[in-house]
């Protein structure tokens, strides 16, 4: 599953106007440029170094908190180079996870988490397929809403566009 994510917010987003990619549902929701921006720093800060952590510190050491908005603050770069960068760097998370050659053993190791304690390794890598999955859908409902008022009654069965997601 996390091969598939860069492959799918590629499709969903080259060749997206501007206008509907930076597009956010007002204060405190993201865009789909947004969502996609998010994701590609948890690569890079996020889920292989806390599986690192919980591999050679155990519950020893408290993960490194994660900045949720510091894509908000990196300089806006084109979609394709954010695209780009993504790919890169969930690459270079499976191949690092690869080269980890965990156990099923492995999986009922724990680290500590900033805000819930105790966490399985288990536990961090179902959270990244979901957090992946969940910001997809996210960034598709957050395009979709470009429509909510050209749908007409079709907007009764289009629960999406009436569905608006804080901010993660």
């Amino acid at each position: 599953m996390l091969a598939r994510t860069p492959k799918v917010f590629d499709a969903l987003l080259t060749g997206v106007p501007s206008r509907w990619l930076h597009r956010d549902d007002g204060p405190g929701t993201w865009s789909a440029y947004d969502i996609l921006g998010h994701v590609r720093h948890g690569d890079a800060t996020n889920w292989v170094p806390r599986i690192q952590v919980i591999l050679e510190h155990g519950t020893g050491q408290r993960f490194a908190p994660f900045d949720r908005e510091a894509m908000l603050r990196a300089e806006r770069e084109p979609v394709e180079a954010v695209l780009a960068g993504f790919a890169a760097a969930r690459a270079a998370s499976l191949d690092t996870l690869a080269s980890l050659e965990l156990s099923a053993g492995d999986l009922d190791r724990r680290g500590l988490h900033p805000e819930f304690g105790d966490v399985t390794l288990a536990e961090v890598l179902a959270t990244w397929v979901a957090h992946d999955l969940t910001h997809l859908a996210q960034a598709a409902e957050v395009l979709a809403r470009r429509y909510r008022d050209d749908v007409g009654p079709y907007r009764a069965y289009l629960p999406a566009l009436d569905r608006i997601a804080a901010a993660e």
